[in-house]
This record gives structure tokens, sequence and C-alpha cells, in this order.
């Protein structure tokens, strides 16, 4: 029974990086972030810093550098700063309507399942430890370099699909006001 359960997963993992790679096909040649000169001093390579001021996402590279990655972040009073750390990858994820957006948008359905067009988590995903914040793309690409969501970090499909292939889970977050 065991292994069953160990090949189904291995079967999920496969078609998980199997229907990503899909998608880096289809996606445009400019997709990934922009290596930049980034201060990294007491920061491991692999580190995930977002500064919500610039609007910019970095992935820590080790050497004075980083990938850049213009991102959407919280509007005034969503957008939140502190550590955490990534809990899950997913591609094509649905997406239920957190509380504090049911509330202000009761219109909205429960649950968008993956894929629809009008799912606001894009292509990919990852949850946050310690709230129901994510890092993902987005439906609304405009959206991006603005600050417009309930706290998420929004990025451009293409960018998602890039840095979800760069980092695992625990890898570390830190959000900068």
């Amino acid at each position: 029974m065991r292994r069953r359960v160990l090949l189904m997963r291995s079967l999920a993992a496969l078609s998980a990086v199997l229907a990503l790679a899909a998608f880096n096909l289809a996606s445009p040649a400019h997709a990934g972030g922009a290596r930049v000169a980034f201060a990294t001093q007491g920061l491991s390579p692999g580190t995930i810093v977002i500064r919500n001021s610039e609007r910019r996402l970095y992935l820590v590279l080790g050497q004075g550098q980083a990938l850049a990655y213009p991102v959407a972040v919280g509007k005034k009073g969503k957008a939140w700063t502190g550590r955490t750390y990534v809990t899950g990858r997913y591609l094509r994820p649905a997406w239920i309507a957190p509380a504090v957006v049911k509330r202000d948008f009761p219109e909205l359905p429960d649950r968008i399942e993956g894929g629809a067009p009008n799912n606001p988590m894009g292509v990919a995903a990852m949850t946050l430890a310690g709230g129901e914040f994510a890092i993902h793309g987005t439906n609304r690409p405009g959206s991006i370099g603005r600050p417009v969501s309930y706290g998420c970090i929004r990025m451009h499909n293409e960018d998602i699909a890039d840095l979800i292939q760069r980092v695992s889970e625990r890898t570390p977050v830190i959000a900068l006001p």
C-alpha cells in the first residue's frame, strides 16, 4: 500500500512538472527576473525578499546578485511585512475567497477552479506560512506594479512560472516596507 501511495505521489509530481514545462514553452522569451545588483549581506541564496515600496520581489542569488521581478502588493492597510516561508507550490491552483474578500465582495463565488479565466491566482501559486497570503500569478496583468491586493503578492504569470521552479518549500520570505 505504501508503495502505491509513493507511486501516486510521484505521478502527481511528474504531471505538475510536465504542465509547467508545457506552460513555459508557450511563454514569452522574456520570462523570468532581471539579474540585478543586490545587497545580500546576511541573506542566504534562495531567499525571497519583497520590497513593498519598490513593488519588486527579489530572489537572492548571492555574491551581491538577485533576480528582480515586478509585483503587485497589498493596498494601503493590507500590505504585510515580516518573515515567513513557502509552505506549498501549486500549478493551476483553485482560488477560495478569503473571508475579508468575501465580506467586501459577497457576489464572488466561494471557489474558482484552477485554469478558469476568472481565477485570480493565475497559473501558479506559492502559499506562505502564518496567514492567508500567497505569491501567485494573476489574471489581471495590469495590476502589476501597483498596491492593489488584500496582501498577496501578484506576479506576471510567466514570472511566477519561472520563480516557482527556482524555489522549494521552506524557502525563506522576507517582506519589507
